[in-house]
């Protein structure tokens, strides 16, 4: 009898083995991966996506040209909500998802501080030609309120979430050093009687620059 029961525990032992082995080979590595891997900083797509912003935003009006009208109500109104709301919807979903426990990969390499004048460049001339600061500083504030909320769960931004608060960041600097020059201009004054005073590029280099050849 207790030959019989050795025989019988001893196939279930060595089954055992294999599927412990099988489990520790598909989880084993993956727990490994998470605890030692870094959150690698997507130079393609934030290359990418910075040129097709460019490319987009400064190829329209050359398209506008036989369909003003139509175009220029669609760009200047329904455009503006069909856009910017998702856009800037978007990129805080994804800011959201940017956070990681381990605070030594909160840094930025190289070409990410490379593509953040461009990036920041390109933000502040969106908010100043586009006319959506407040929905700028929205978006801008609320990225700051959830890192301060994350940092108390010992959560830290990846080198993906830096780059688009630093982005934001120089933009807000920039449409500051750009409202402040124009702050006493008595043209520009009159054209945005408004309480935010944002003044469009476009409108500065009409009124002041082509103006003048």
């Amino acid at each position: 009898m207790e030959g019989t029961a050795r025989r019988r525990q001893h196939p279930g032992a060595a089954g055992a083995q294999p599927g412990a082995s099988f489990l520790q080979a598909r989880h084993g590595p993956i727990k490994a991966d998470e605890a030692a891997g870094t959150a690698p900083f997507h130079l393609d797509l934030w290359f990418y996506f910075t040129l097709q912003n460019w490319v987009l935003d400064f190829g329209r009006p050359i398209a506008m040209i036989d369909s003003f009208e139509l175009l220029y109500y669609y760009d200047e109104y329904l455009g503006h909500s069909m856009w910017y709301v998702p856009f800037f919807l978007i990129l805080f979903m994804y800011f959201s998802g940017c956070f990681t426990p381990t605070e030594a990969e909160s840094s930025l390499p190289g070409a990410a501080l490379l593509l953040v004048v461009p990036s920041g460049l390109y933000y502040w001339y969106l908010v100043t030609e586009g006319q959506i600061f407040i929905l700028f500083i929205f978006t801008f504030f609320a990225m700051l309120a959830l890192v301060l909320h994350q940092k108390r769960k010992r959560l830290f931004l990846d080198s993906n979430g830096l780059f688009l608060f630093y982005s934001f960041a120089l933009t807000l600097l920039l449409v500051a050093m750009w409202v402040t020059w124009l702050w006493n201009d008595p043209v520009l004054r009159k054209k945005y009687p408004g309480v935010i005073y944002v003044p469009e590029p476009w409108a500065f280099y009409t009124l002041h620059v082509s103006s003048r050849h």
